[in-house]
């Protein structure tokens, strides 16, 4: 029912034009993925995207649209050639779908190696008692120290774009940068 979901709402937000619509089809998507998220037992990453992907990423695309119009031309020609390109790469992504191994089976590599490891040594090793936890900061730190500096990067750049455009206003008139008198 979830991906059922999240189809419709791909559809919905690919033939809308009104940019509105689409940002909060956008964070429905989020929501939706989030709820896949959970489904599959990987609550922190469900978390995650619903506060990245749902929730910061909403705000700025809303504050961004504040400053835009608020509908998308028509396209001048078709999109055939983009959807074409489209099918192709998702025709592929389910191609090497049937590589994989089942879900949740036992003699995958990863159970056979990784887990094991993790599953013994995490608690003498980090001192830690949440095995999730231990995995996310002391195993994966680097990586996950990464990504909150890629999202708040990504955060200071919106901020410092929507900065520049700060409408002024009609009949005011703005100090000098130079330091002078207007």
């Amino acid at each position: 029912m979830l991906l059922t979901l999240l189809v419709v709402v791909t559809i919905a937000i690919v033939r809308m034009r009104n940019l509105f619509g689409v940002i909060v089809l956008a964070g429905v998507y989020s929501f939706l993925m989030a709820s896949v998220l959970i489904v599959y037992d990987a609550v922190d990453v469900a978390m995650t995207e619903a506060a990245v992907g749902a929730g910061v990423s909403t705000v700025l695309l809303l504050a961004a649209l504040h400053l835009t119009k608020t509908m998308e031309y028509p396209q001048p020609r078709p999109a055939a050639i983009p959807l074409l390109v489209a099918v192709g790469v998702g025709a592929a992504l389910v191609w090497a779908t049937y590589d994989l191994p089942a879900f949740g089976l036992a003699e995958t590599p990863i159970n056979q190696h990784v887990v094991p490891y993790y599953l013994q040594n995490s608690l003498k090793e980090t001192m830690v008692g949440n095995l999730v936890a231990a995995i996310l900061a002391d195993y994966r730190g680097f990586d996950t120290l990464g990504e909150t500096t890629v999202v708040f990067t990504a955060g200071i750049g919106v901020l410092l774009l929507l900065k520049g455009r700060i409408p002024t206003r009609a009949g005011s008139r703005t100090p000098p940068r130079d330091g002078g008198t207007a």
